[in-house]
């Protein structure tokens, strides 16, 4: 390529402090009625009540997003947003509630079904103010123009991608992130790891984007057990907020590969959270990837301290091998069977995610359908 380009969203505030720009942000875009979306972890935890109480307008609020949000469900709240006269969104929730908030101010404004809209730049425009404040550290909806729904019809998962989609606002303060559970935080928590690794080892990287995978990187694997041991532990939260940010802002540029591409038919056929699918699949995918990009892996692996190989093999499959006893640590299940996914189910998942071409272009290696079937048989007899 001749040239390179980045995109995140329009401002970043990030801190302890970060949430105190709210105000500004809603006289800066003149907000008088938003629509506030989020999900009912976040409201029954009471975190969304430290943006609640600093509102000084009239809001709504659509708390009903799923963990794995649906397609239909984006119209729900579009309807929503039109029948409670609301002139902005602002997102309060993880991944699947930024995704929806991003989804309905792109769309609101539109004609047609969300589905018309499912692919890559399909929107034409937007006019809708658009504030996410994230309370998980993993997804980077934040800062990527990408947005991941489940089509029940297709038992797939669909991305709907626009640079419409990139929020005025992103607002990311460790404190709302606090009140998540252990297991969101894991599974949350090694989703960025995924986004930072396969950013680095995608054939779209840049310098710009390797520098904040590898910083990630760096980040998840000191500070994620520390969140996941000690949820007020805010040092670690908040350094954990930052890694999410930065490994969004990688992929967002750079694009992931064959980890996200396999996982996305073990979230659509068996409901499988996205994190959770990612971290599962990431070390199988990573042992494929080797002979295609033995020498940045090794590169992560001397980053992390776990090999000086003069051999970049050796270094690779010493970080594979370390990413397998990390996801464990978390307790994050290490293989297909937990789920109660049957072998003969292998071919038909493999043939779901060949179809996935959008990430699979972006992977450092080139699998075939009988490759994919391959690795999710080393996930299912682990």
């Amino acid at each position: 390529m001749g040239f390179s380009t980045f995109k995140s969203a329009n401002k970043l505030i990030t801190g302890q402090t970060a949430l105190e720009y709210l105000l500004p942000a809603i006289t800066q875009f003149n907000i008088k009625k938003p629509l506030i979306i989020s999900d009912q972890g976040v409201v029954k935890s009471g975190t969304i009540l430290h943006v609640l109480n600093l509102l000084n307008v009239e809001y709504s609020i659509y708390d009903a997003v799923k963990p794995e949000p649906e397609l239909e469900q984006v119209q729900d709240c579009i309807e929503f947003y039109h029948q409670h006269k609301n002139d902005a969104v602002i997102a309060v929730g993880g991944g699947s509630a930024l995704d929806i908030a991003k989804c309905v101010a792109a769309l609101a404004g539109q004609s047609g079904h969300v589905r018309d809209f499912v692919g890559t730049d399909k929107i034409g425009s937007r006019n809708i103010a658009l504030i996410v404040i994230p309370t998980t550290s993993g997804t980077g909806s934040e800062v990527t123009n990408i947005a991941i729904l489940s089509d029940t019809k297709n038992q797939m998962k669909q991305g709907i991608v626009s640079d419409f989609l990139l929020p005025d606002v992103a607002i990311v303060s460790p404190l709302m992130s606090v009140s998540c559970p252990a297991t969101v935080t894991a599974a949350s928590g090694v989703d960025a790891l995924v986004h930072a690794i396969e950013a680095y080892i995608s054939v779209n990287h840049s310098d710009i984007t390797d520098a904040l995978a590898l910083q990630a990187i760096a980040l998840i694997v000191e500070y994620l057990p520390q969140a996941y041991a000690l949820p007020s532990n805010l040092i670690a939260r908040e350094k954990m907020a930052t890694a999410s940010l930065m490994a969004g802002l990688a992929f967002g540029n750079a694009g992931v590969g064959a980890v996200h591409a396999l996982a996305y038919p073990l979230g659509g056929k068996y409901k499988m959270a996205h994190g959770v699918s990612n971290a599962l699949m990431l070390p199988y995918v990573l042992k494929w990837n080797v002979i295609g990009c033995a020498e940045r892996l090794s590169n992560i692996a001397k980053v992390l301290k776990l090999g000086q190989s003069h051999l970049h093999t050796e270094n690779a499959e010493k970080l594979v091998e370390f990413l397998h006893k990390f996801c464990r640590q978390l307790n994050i299940p290490a293989s297909l069977r937990d789920f109660s996914i049957q072998e003969e189910d292998l071919p038909a998942l493999a043939a779901e995610a060949i179809k996935v071409e959008r990430l699979l272009k972006n992977n450092p290696r080139q699998l075939s359908v009988d490759d994919i079937e391959a690795i999710y048989r080393e996930a299912y007899a682990a």
